[in-house]
């Protein structure tokens, strides 16, 4: 069971305040007395952290037995604070929207009241999660000694916006949508940003290959209907739409500190950083990505190789995958 950790009064970039924001969090470990054994590990889009935390244990990508390891769930997954429990967090239809400086500020402010947490071993994400750990290392240099970046980017290209914008207009021309909320399940939606969103996260390749029937499925709709809509259909439509809107205004540069500055923001990280893209993501790009590790001071780039497309980064289905990850981490922490 996840615990809860409340704000009050806190502001978002928005411009909008919460009366209490809640991030939902969980641990896995033990604190060492000096503190600095931590590992962040934030959600991706539509995860929670029960979702992600298969990567966790002695033979897996993050050794507990080793590290204290936090996953903290991001605004407008459905356990933190989200249009689905929070009467004061609605769509970005009111002006109202989260970003990943609300996260972030507020992961800090948990870290610190919580556990006495200062500084970070390491911020390990994947996708929405690799966005959340560049914010740390801009915004907080001094409190990231390394980051690991899994199919993700500092900011959000325009070809990822256009399947962004895909997703929320398939979802949003369901008959259910009033224009501001959902008034009924939106079925028809969930089917078509299921299938848009499976379309991307795994590669020509990989459909070439038949991987779903690898994996137990006797049909590719099955598959789509199964492992994608059925995931989907899970979470409250509001906070898809809540995240989608998080990752459209995903930019490490979007803030008081470097007012714009891309290429600053991404200069001024300081943390030892891996970047670890995947050979055939179609929307993180291992081009994109590798212009972001050119950036970066101390970064270190190294593409996963595979034909699992985004979803190499996140591989709980695929051994050979999760062993090259766990390899480079292991490297990359030793």
């Amino acid at each position: 069971m996840a615990e809860t950790y409340t704000i009050p009064n806190f502001q978002l970039q928005c411009g909008a305040v919460l009366s209490e924001a809640k991030i939902a969090y969980q641990t896995y470990g033990e604190l060492n007395a000096d503190r600095s054994n931590v590992i962040l590990y934030p959600t991706s889009y539509g995860a929670h952290h029960s979702d992600i935390d298969w990567l966790i244990g002695t033979d897996r990508i993050l050794d507990h037995s080793r590290w204290f390891i936090v996953i903290p769930n991001m605004f407008g997954n459905g356990l933190s604070s989200s249009p689905s429990n929070c009467s004061e967090c609605q769509l970005a239809e009111s002006g109202f929207w989260f970003t990943h400086i609300d996260n972030v500020q507020a992961q800090r402010q948990l870290l610190k009241d919580v556990f006495g947490i200062e500084k970070l071993a390491l911020v390990y994400g994947w996708s929405m999660g690799a966005q959340q750990a560049y914010h740390w290392g801009a915004l907080f240099p001094g409190q990231v000694e390394r980051i690991a970046a899994l199919c993700g980017t500092a900011k959000t290209t325009d070809h990822n916006r256009i399947f962004l914008e895909s997703l929320r207009a398939a979802l949003t021309a369901d008959p259910a949508w009033d224009g501001t909320k959902f008034t009924a399940t939106p079925d028809r939606g969930y089917k078509a940003f299921a299938r848009i969103y499976a379309s991307w996260a795994a590669s020509q390749a990989f459909y070439r290959a038949k991987i779903y029937l690898d994996l137990g499925y006797k049909t590719l709709e099955e598959y789509l209907q199964q492992a994608w809509e059925a995931s989907y259909r899970k979470r409250d439509p509001h906070n898809l739409i809540a995240m989608l809107d998080t990752w459209l205004r995903c930019d490490v540069s979007d803030n008081p500190i470097f007012k714009g500055d891309y290429e600053q923001a991404l200069k001024s990280i300081s943390a030892k950083t891996l970047v670890m893209p995947a050979t055939t993501d179609l929307y993180f790009t291992p081009e994109d990505c590798a212009a972001e590790a050119n950036l970066i001071p101390n970064a270190e780039y190294l593409p996963i190789p595979s034909i699992w497309g985004h979803r190499a980064g996140n591989p709980y289905q695929n051994r050979e995958d999760e062993t090259y990850i766990n390899l480079a981490l292991r490297s990359f922490l030793s």
